[in-house]
């Protein structure tokens, strides 16, 4: 796996992870930074800040296909 196919699948995960934390605001009126003391604590803060870098590096990459998304079959 490369550099840039590892950084590009944290993102990933933390955009999902962001995304989740939205449905679960809108739905149940709970976030993910209530189980880290609020959404004022540090952690919760460093938590948003991460998947909010994560947004913005995977809209500044995702430009027409995605290269890191893409499989090759073996040997190529």
């Amino acid at each position: 796996m490369g550099k840039n196919k590892g950084l590009h699948i944290v993102a990933f995960l933390l955009v999902i992870i962001g995304g989740l934390n939205w449905l679960l605001q809108g739905v149940f009126q709970w976030e993910v930074g209530a189980l880290f003391g609020g959404t004022s604590s540090v952690v919760a803060r460093v938590i948003y800040i991460l998947v909010g870098l994560a947004s913005v590096y995977l809209l500044a990459t995702h430009k027409g296909d995605c290269k890191a998304c893409e499989t090759k079959p073996a040997g190529m």
